[in-house]
């Protein structure tokens, strides 16, 4: 397993911050408070969108000594020099993303022990899991797991 190097990070959602240079001053604001990882999720985007603001992220990532990670799209991490990917459960598994991106970080989303266990075995460096609380942005998925599962896979998984 590789040093992540962030105990949190950044999840990137340009709607709440007007979009383009509204998400760019949003993420150099939280890195100069110190986040040191930020994720780049924004799903609804093209490509070549998508590769263009990670390009401007990595850029401004790498002048704080902070890791970029590109939510579920391995070829915009390998094309704009990303620290890593973030895997969802309707991805590719970890194993098959460092086939890809050797040295990179791997982070997969989980939403259960057996599915942070089979991240874990599977090669990814690190998991998040949840919700663990009631947010607006995953009423989708359901109820939040709440603190017993957080617990229960902090103490199974290394």
């Amino acid at each position: 397993m590789r040093k992540v190097g962030f105990d949190i990070y950044l999840v990137t959602d340009r709607r709440l911050t007007g979009g383009g240079e509204g998400l760019i001053r949003a993420v150099e604001g939280a890195l100069e408070g110190g986040i040191k990882g930020v994720q780049l999720r924004e799903k609804d985007m093209t490509g070549g969108e998508l590769l263009e603001l990670a390009k401007r992220l990595k850029e401004l990532t790498t002048s704080y000594g902070a890791k970029l990670l590109v939510n579920d799209r391995v070829d915009v991490a390998l094309a704009a020099g990303a620290d890593g990917v973030h895997l969802g459960q309707n991805s590719f598994g970890p194993g098959t993303a460092r086939k890809l991106m050797k040295e990179a970080l791997i982070g997969v989303s989980t939403h259960s022990l057996k599915e942070a266990l089979e991240a874990e075995t599977g090669g990814a460096d690190f998991i998040t899991l949840g919700p663990v609380y009631q947010t607006p942005s995953k009423k989708e998925y359901g109820e939040p797991i709440g603190l017993g599962p957080l617990k229960e896979v902090t103490r199974a998984l290394s």
